[in-house]
């Protein structure tokens, strides 16, 4: 990428660029580890193709920012690995939590674009979206194939086109006070919101068992619980709906107590977390037209939101929580 001839960078081009910097250089730090701890071949190969295609993109935006004379973010690195420690998962949980990550990605990088006006930035967010595309897909064939990822629900759709006719659609109750079904968009948004809490409980709970502050080690299992609460009251709603639940078979937590990465970046990986969950439960309450579910993925917003402020304290009294760029003071006399 040129830069030469490229006006000087805005402000939300270099907050989106300081965003996907600190992402991009957690998701290499933890490869490292998950790498040299992959027993499947298939498994090792989508990752390290990822990780070769990937870090090339932490360097180009240290040439942005060098060049603009801004100072280079410090991100994550191997301080934050140690991928000498044993297994803190197993059963395919390296490619699951890819997937999600990638997940994440093709999100931020979409909504960055938007947020870009530079030719060569647009370009550099334009060929992660490529990227993260190919290896969500990678993922989710290698998950599917392995039998560790369920599908999302078959479920049987009434013939024809219909309109709705009745304020009770709304309202989601009839003059008997049951529950209208739900329609296959409401199941979509809700079905995704289980799944990922599944999984993020998982993850989770593997940080509990090895972090080496006690104080991380108990949030960490707080949002255990929180991810599994979220879980069992979403899924309660689609189980009414006698809709199947989704249900995960691998990312087993091992017995190990041994870090594999440092508490800094594993909050900093749990804040993307909380981060992703607002913008999934704010789109699930956009397009959910049966009015409890609105307040249902209100509450988890709420709950999650008060959990990841909670976790922002935490970091800066650790002084984990790196400052993104600010603007800079005109001094009065």
């Amino acid at each position: 990428m040129e830069l030469q001839n490229n006006p000087s960078i805005t402000s939300s081009e270099i907050g989106v660029l300081w965003m996907t910097y600190q992402q991009k250089t957690m998701i290499i730090s933890m490869l490292e580890y998950l790498i040299n701890k992959a027993e499947d071949p298939k498994a090792k190969d989508i990752m390290t193709d990822l990780y070769k295609e990937t870090k090339p993109y932490c360097e180009k935006i240290r040439k942005i920012y060098e060049k603009e004379k801004l100072p280079v973010p410090v991100g994550f690195n191997s301080e934050d690995v140690n991928p000498e420690a044993p297994k803190l998962f197993d059963n395919g949980f390296d490619i699951m939590f890819i997937r999600l990550i990638k997940e994440i990605s093709m999100g931020m990088h979409t909504l960055n674009l938007t947020m870009a006006y530079r030719s060569d930035i647009m370009q550099l967010f334009r060929e992660m979206t490529i990227i993260t595309q190919k290896y969500y897909d990678r993922c989710t064939s290698y998950l599917l194939e392995k039998g560790l990822l369920p599908r999302a629900p078959y479920v049987a759709v009434e013939e024809g086109v219909e309109f709705v006719n009745e304020k009770s659609y709304l309202s989601g109750s009839n003059l008997f006070n049951e529950k209208r079904s739900l329609n296959t968009v409401e199941i979509s948004h809700m079905y995704h919101a289980v799944e990922t809490n599944l999984i993020g409980m998982q993850v989770i709970n593997g940080f509990s068992q090895c972090a080496k502050e006690k104080e991380t080690s108990q949030y960490f299992a707080k949002g255990g619980e929180l991810a599994k609460e979220i879980a069992t009251s979403l899924g309660d709603i689609i189980l009414k709906n006698d809709t199947q639940l989704p249900g995960l078979s691998g990312g087993n937590v091992t017995t190990s107590t041994v870090a594999p990465f440092s508490d800094k970046i594993m909050m900093y990986c749990i804040s993307l977390f909380c981060s992703f969950s607002l913008g999934g439960n704010s789109l699930g309450t956009a397009f959910s037209l049966r009015n409890d579910l609105p307040v249902k993925f209100s509450i988890v917003m709420k709950d999650v939101f008060e959990y990841a402020h909670e976790g922002a304290k935490l970091m800066i009294k650790y002084g984990w929580m790196e400052e993104p760029p600010q603007t800079s003071k005109i001094k009065t006399k």
